[in-house]
């Protein structure tokens, strides 16, 4: 198993190489004067090209590679201009809030969209199942955005459930010492309940902001491969031989349809990490989209790059988790790199 995982982990590093170079690239022919916007608009030529010459922008484009590739291999993805602060340690900062929104907002998908798409294949064509043909249709048409800014217009400003849209917490509670940097988890570490229930409040309107982004996608494989499972004849023989139908369903039916479900979780977790960047700067959220954002914007590489790169390695790490869930959920399947 070992060996198996890394040979595929190795199958990566050509895709990591490739995401480098393109990224370097793409941020390198993106419009605008990185030296010259930093400079300010009232900045002499000497004083944009000294800039320019200490950001080593005055080499040519292979020396700026090997300078950045040299960075990476000592573990250094360069200094954020907007920020001051070097780009790993904004993005060890930031990483964990977008983490914990991604995953809330995954659970959230995962809670309502399985067993409303079990439900659907069960009871084809009754009103469960038209209502998770109704939610399909209303998460793959509604922009993440403006799903969040209509949350935020009725449980905020309407009926007041909702603490304001501002960051990670509200202005009254105060954050624990990071220790995983999680602030759910944090603060149920050291104990501190109100806290938990501050950031909670605080994390439930954009979480549901992406569970509704996610719901289409997951309900509707959900329910197609519940359908093709419970016409197999495997499925027909437990019935007939007198099992229960819960048991027939989510022992038998559902276990067999589980793996597009999860093939299907890993693409969800992926475009929910790009759909982090828009909900991010409509709830003030501090992670990392928003700072890639920021960063763009200021034509400032580096935060850019590191953030690309970061979640390069994290859509690596995830296809690797669903190929070990493979081979638990379906003995037979195996992992061969």
């Amino acid at each position: 198993m070992l060996t198996s995982f890394l040979k595929r982990l190795a199958t990566a590093i050509p895709s990591l190489i490739g995401v480098i170079i393109v990224t370097f690239l793409l941020t390198r022919v993106l419009p605008g004067d990185t030296a010259a916007y930093f400079a300010g608009p009232a900045a002499s030529a000497e004083a944009i090209e000294e800039i320019r010459v200490k950001l080593g922008l005055d080499k040519s484009l292979p020396e700026q590679f090997v300078d950045y590739v040299g960075g990476l291999v000592s573990g250094d993805l360069g200094m954020s201009l907007t920020t001051g602060q070097p780009v790993v340690k904004d993005i060890v900062e930031r990483l964990p809030a977008s983490a914990e929104l991604t995953l809330l907002g995954l659970f959230v998908a995962i809670a309502i969209a399985v067993p409303l798409g079990i439900l659907a294949a069960v009871r084809q064509g009754s009103w469960v199942d038209h209502l998770c043909r109704i939610v399909a249709t209303a998460g793959v048409s509604l922009p993440v955005f403006f799903t969040g800014l209509l949350l935020v217009y009725v449980f905020y400003y309407q009926l007041g459930w909702a603490p304001a849209p501002l960051g990670r917490l509200d202005v009254f509670a105060v954050a624990p010492d990071p220790i995983t940097g999680f602030l759910l988890i944090d603060t149920l570490l050291v104990g501190d309940g109100e806290t938990f229930l501050a950031a909670l409040a605080q994390l439930a309107v954009p979480a549901a902001t992406l569970g509704i982004f996610a719901l289409a996608p997951i309900t509707r494989i959900t329910r197609a491969s519940m359908l093709s499972v419970l016409s197999s004849e495997f499925v027909r023989t437990a019935r007939a031989s007198g099992l229960s139908p819960y048991k027939v369903v989510v022992a038998y039916a559902f276990r067999n349809a589980m793996l597009p479900v999860v093939t299907t979780l890993g693409m969800v977790f992926s475009f929910l990490l790009g759909a982090n960047v828009l909900v991010e700067k409509v709830f003030a959220w501090p992670g990392i989209g928003s700072y890639a954002v920021e960063a763009l914007i200021a034509s400032d590489y580096a935060p850019v790059q590191g953030f690309v790169l970061a979640m390069a390695i994290l859509y690596v790490l995830l296809n690797l988790l669903i190929d070990l869930l493979y081979g638990i959920i379906d003995p037979r399947v195996r992992i061969e790199g």
